[in-house]
């Protein structure tokens, strides 16, 4: 059985924590993502103007760290989709 399934099994278990993951996840999401598209658009430019010197003074370092928030951003969602999916069924049952 994989880590993955046993957590959803959890899940199941457990509807009032699995409904309290679902928020903080729907939290994470939006904290993470809130102005995103600006700063990634604002990072685009300043690199697009400044080319390698750009990179050099911190725009590749902001662009990895932009890159680990979506990430961060996308793993807050999958947990919320995941905690919806359950109660959804849960209810459906």
């Amino acid at each position: 059985m994989s880590a993955i399934s046993r957590f959803v099994g959890w899940l199941r278990r457990h509807p009032l924590a699995c409904f309290g993951l679902m928020v903080l996840g729907f939290i994470a999401f939006g904290l993470l993502t809130l102005d995103l598209v600006r700063v990634v658009g604002a990072n685009a430019a300043f690199l697009s103007e400044n080319g390698w010197q750009g990179l050099m003074d911190g725009g590749l370092r902001q662009l990895l760290e932009l890159a680990a928030t979506t990430v961060a951003a996308m793993a807050a969602w999958l947990l919320f989709k995941v905690c919806e999916t359950v109660l959804v069924q849960s209810v459906t049952r």
